[in-house]
């Protein structure tokens, strides 16, 4: 309906890409800057929340910067993964949750992932 709008689709990608690598970053360093506190809140060890928090914090970086950027988004599709599995079998939320805790935010952010790992990101990256 709109082609003229095509020639913006890297525009569109690049700030998808900060996007998604600004939550993924924040929370990130949430999980290194409290790790007790985060890995109580996860049910998970101290080390697995600092690992998982290293994990965000590189992908995110790899996705804002466009450094292997099908890879970190790779690597954040596994994260998210993961998440959603926690969500679904050791806390048996559906999809929607309880006060929006669901795991369709988590799954909002896989397809996400997709869509730069498809695309590597767009035009406007620093290395493929």
């Amino acid at each position: 309906m709109f082609p003229q709008l095509l020639r913006f689709a890297d525009v569109g990608f690049l700030l998808l890409r900060l996007m998604v690598g600004a939550v993924f970053i924040s929370s990130g360093f949430s999980d290194l800057r409290h790790p007790d506190e985060r890995s109580k809140n996860l049910g998970t060890s101290k080390n697995f929340t600092i690992f998982i928090g290293v994990a965000e914090v590189a992908g995110s970086l790899g996705i804002i910067f466009g450094v292997f950027t099908q890879l970190a988004a790779i690597g954040l599709i596994l994260v998210m993964l993961g998440a959603i599995q926690k969500k679904i079998s050791a806390w048996h939320t559906g999809f929607w949750g309880d006060k929006n805790s669901g795991w369709h935010y988590d799954l909002m952010f896989v397809v996400m992932n997709l869509a730069i790992l498809f695309t590597d990101g767009g035009r406007y990256v620093l290395l493929r």
